[in-house]
């Protein structure tokens, strides 16, 4: 330091930071002297009159609304402030529900990430390109067809304000509580160019696009790309739409309550059903048409495991699923100032830790097949209890969510060893026994565990949402109706139609490409370029 101040510039350099000390010690001192008569800040909340307002106190306030006209208690000011409290509870729910909906966007994200992971290297970006681009076709399809033929006729909806209203056009058969599929909404043109629309068309595309997701899970490692492209717009332009009419869209299965009686119609909060089991059970039929991968079984019946190539990385995917999570089930309030979401929250929290902890301690224990605390079915396990929890988290305590998270957990493990050994159905990631196993066993929760807190006039049925438990059977045989429709039109819809493009186009890559990797075959590019060294340049 000592040769450095004895330089030149070092003793410029010195002279320059005691004159800038200097300089800071003057105006501190000035400052002081300047302000020391000023009184001291307010606490916060105390609306103190005077300049400045560094607690927020006076920032908001009936002038924001009236501008400089004086309030007096007549029809137009109180008209006026109403008018302007509706507003902001109603852009309050709206920023909820796109917020809640940018967080289940992401779950693209985390299932590209679990599917990769689970898979082989050779396949990871054919992998990773299915997970992406089923995000556009959906989009496409939903903005098209999609949306009106599932939420055409839904009508007005409180919490985005009514503007849902134009959605006014269902076809029924033998009678009004017989939805079948809507009509207004396509393009989302002429009157339903609106907020409220809009909002509820983002939402919801998320939650389609999920369901399209998941069959790619299954039929990883040997679908051909195109065969992919086809039926993604089929899934989300139809076979998604038509189910989530007759369940959310003001359908027969949500007015069974009101046309049979069963308790207050299908329920489901989040979508158990209407998107988990969707997806699992046409990842199921997806599966069995397009066969095994080369190598999965012996001809003897062996059955062998062909490994992911990144454990963490679908743990990491697991992770944002998760988080995700809370937007898929909390943001289906559609409403911020509806505070059931805590309890929404907390259920679904609940049941993704004992999903996790059933599925770990139940590999561990199968000594014949795992006999470790496997990582992909802990986390696979944690996934189970999410997916069996949307359902009825709006409707159980969290004991109930507690115990749904957990028979989820076991039910992942043991029906995903039941369909690859015996079965010998060849799901690469376990989509079926995650999302459509689940899937069911959370819409049957519902009429088991609902407990008749939350729910009122739910599909226009008086009352709040028991389960058999709480004294409704009827609720039981609801849920039990939703089951055989899912399975009957997810599962047959899907297994018809792939066996329907299989014999026109073909949906299954070569052996050859098989056995190669699809990355380069289909796509032209591997997601791990193999290592090279950089030819030496002279210097």
């Amino acid at each position: 330091m000592a040769d450095v101040m004895s330089k030149p510039g070092g003793r410029v350099l010195l002279a320059m930071i005691v004159a800038m000390l200097a300089l800071s010690a003057f105006f501190a001192v000035g400052m002081g002297t300047a302000f020391a008569d000023d009184p001291p800040p307010p606490p916060c909340g105390g609306n103190a009159e005077r300049d400045g307002d560094p607690c927020g106190d006076k920032t908001g306030t009936g002038a924001d609304i009236l501008g400089d006209k004086a309030p007096k208690a007549d029809v137009e000011t109180i008209t006026t402030l109403a008018d302007a409290i509706g507003k902001t509870k109603i852009s309050v729910n709206f920023t909820w529900t796109l917020l809640a909906g940018a967080l289940v966007l992401f779950f693209q994200g985390g299932f590209a990430l679990v599917e990769t992971g689970f898979t082989r290297a050779k396949n990871a970006a054919h992998t990773m390109m299915m997970n992406f681009v089923i995000f556009a076709i959906g989009g496409v399809a939903w903005f098209i067809t999609g949306f009106a033929l599932m939420f055409g006729g839904i009508g007005g909806l409180a919490a985005l304000g009514g503007g849902t209203a134009v959605l006014d056009g269902i076809v029924t058969i033998g009678g009004d509580d017989w939805g079948i599929f809507g009509t207004k909404g396509w393009f989302l043109s002429g009157t339903n160019y609106d907020v409220g629309v809009m909002a509820l068309w983002f939402f919801q595309l998320v939650f389609m696009d999920t369901a399209g997701t998941i069959v790619t899970g299954a039929m990883a490692e040997r679908w051909k790309f195109t065969a992919f492209i086809v039926y993604s717009f089929f899934m989300a332009g139809f076979l998604y739409p038509l189910f989530g009419n007759w369940a959310w869209g003001g359908g027969w299965l949500a007015h069974l309550g009101l046309s049979m009686d069963f308790g207050h119609g299908y329920v489901d909060f989040a979508g158990s059903g209407v998107v988990h089991a969707v997806g699992g059970l046409s990842a199921l039929a997806g599966a069995i048409v397009i066969g095994p991968r080369i190598g999965k079984y012996g001809r003897d019946g062996t059955v062998f495991t062909i490994a992911g190539h990144n454990i963490p990385m679908a743990i990491l995917g697991v992770f944002i699923l998760l988080f995700g999570w809370l937007g898929f089930n909390a943001g289906s309030t559609l409403a911020a100032t509806e505070l059931r979401i805590s309890a929404v929250i907390v259920n679904t929290v609940i049941a993704s830790c004992t999903g996790l902890l059933a599925a770990m301690y139940t590999a561990w224990l199968m000594k014949g097949t795992w006999g470790k605390p496997d990582p992909g079915m802990t986390a696979n396990g944690m996934l189970a209890g999410l997916v069996a929890i949307t359902a009825p988290c709006g409707f159980v305590a969290p004991w109930a969510a507690f115990v749904i998270g957990a028979i989820g957990g076991v039910l992942t493990v043991l029906i995903y060893n039941f369909v690859d050994t015996k079965l010998k159905i060849d799901d690469p990631v376990g989509a079926f026994s995650v999302h459509g196993v689940n899937g069911i066993w959370g819409v049957i929760a519902v009429g088991i565990f609902a407990d008749g807190t939350y729910g009122s006039a739910w599909n226009g049925v008086d009352g709040t949402v028991s389960g058999l438990l709480y004294g409704d059977a009827g609720q039981l045989a609801a849920q039990l109706v939703g089951v055989v429709t899912l399975i009957v039109w997810a599962f047959g819809g899907t297994f018809l139609f792939m066996k329907i493009q299989d014999a026109i186009m073909g949906i299954r890559v070569s052996e050859e490409t098989e056995i190669a990797g699809l990355d380069m075959p289909e796509m032209g590019a591997l997601a791990y370029p193999p290592d090279y060294e950089a030819a030496p340049v002279a210097v």
